[in-house]
This record gives C-alpha cells, sequence and structure tokens, in this order.
C-alpha cells in the first residue's frame, strides 16, 4: 500500500473526465517507442500492449482505456518504469489508472477490486495468505455461484502439486494489524 499522494488528493477534486489530465501530464514525454511493452512481462496477455495504452492515454481515450484490461493485468514489477529512456514513471501511471477505475465502481472491474480486497484482508489477518478462507471469502463477496466453478480444475491441480494448503494454519504470532493502521493513517489525507 502506498502513502497519500497529491495525485490522490487531486482524484478526489476532480470530475471524472478530468481524472486523466495527470496522468497525460506523466507520460506527455512518451516517444512510442515500445521499450515498455518488450520489458513488460504481462504484455502477452493484455488487449492492448502498454506502448498502445499510453496512445490511448494521451489521447484522451477514456472510453476505450477503461474498456481494456491492460492496466489491471499489470503486476508492478516496474520493468516498465526501470527501461524507459525518458524515465517516465509507468508504474505509476497504471496504478493511477487503477485507482480511478476502482473509485468509480466500473463494473468490469468489481472482481478485481473483491479479489484485492479479500486477499489485503487474509494477509492482514494471518499475516500471509490462507488461500482456502481467502478464496471462500473471494466467492462469497463475488455473489455468483458460478464463477467458483470456472476456477476449480486450476484449484484441484494447485492442491494436488501441494501448492495450495487445504490445512487451517493457526494465526500468525505477530498480527500484521499495527501495520495495516499505520499506513490507513499515512494514506488519510490531513
Amino acid at each position: 500500500m502506498k502513502t497519500a499522494t497529491n495525485l490522490d488528493v487531486y482524484y478526489e477534486a476532480v470530475s471524472a473526465s478530468d481524472k486523466l489530465a495527470p496522468i497525460q501530464e506523466m507520460i506527455r514525454a512518451c516517444m512510442q517507442c515500445g521499450t515498455c511493452t518488450g520489458s513488460c512481462p504481462n504484455a502477452f496477455a493484455m488487449d492492448y500492449t502498454p506502448r498502445q495504452l499510453w496512445r490511448l492515454v494521451l489521447l484522451g481515450q477514456k472510453d476505450e482505456i477503461f474498456r481494456s484490461k491492460t492496466f489491471s493485468l499489470c503486476s508492478d514489477c516496474y520493468l516498465c518504469t526501470l527501461r524507459c529512456p525518458r524515465g517516465l514513471h509507468l508504474t505509476e501511471a497504471m496504478d493511477a489508472l487503477k485507482q480511478i477505475a476502482a473509485g468509480e465502481n466500473r463494473a468490469e472491474y468489481k472482481y478485481s477490486i473483491l479479489f484485492n480486497k479479500n486477499f489485503m484482508q487474509s494477509v492482514r489477518r494471518h499475516g500471509r495468505v490462507k488461500e482456502m478462507e481467502f478464496m471462500t471469502n473471494y466467492f462469497t463477496a463475488v455473489k455468483n455461484p458460478l464463477v467458483p466453478f470456472r476456477f476449480a480444475s486450476l484449484g484441484i491441480k494447485l492442491i494436488a502439486k501441494g501448492k495450495v494448503s487445504v490445512s487451517w494454519l493457526p494465526k500468525a504470532r505477530f498480527p500484521l494489524e499495527k501495520i495495516f493502521q499505520k499506513v490507513n493513517e499515512l494514506e488519510t489525507p490531513p
């Protein structure tokens, strides 16, 4: 989690149509070289490459941007930012797009938002992810009884390979509650 930034305060104060302006300013110097796309380990799964997404941002194509799954597939690995010849903060720009989508409660990102929320709740409670509890809470929050069936075969494979524990682990000795409280303090604008 990050501390509150000027962008966070800005997003709360402006209308939805003006929220792209600070992101456009962050990437204004983009020369469309494609280094971000070539560096991205998730580019193969994106409907627009990062380079194409930045072009849409510069053109102000808000509807097209938020129909895309590109920024939601960004794993915040910072490879694009590290390798950008212009030194642009591309990962922060991707995060800003995620914040706009979450703030607008867009239906396309409902599952991503619920996934993140339940993941962090599990970490907060146990100091690590307890997979079975996390997925149970996530599927309950989704409120669609068919969604778990889409993941059933993957879950069975992961359990069979020992990648997911079905045992209930004891609560962590050093719960992370105080850390989460401090982060909330730092994120809350004055």
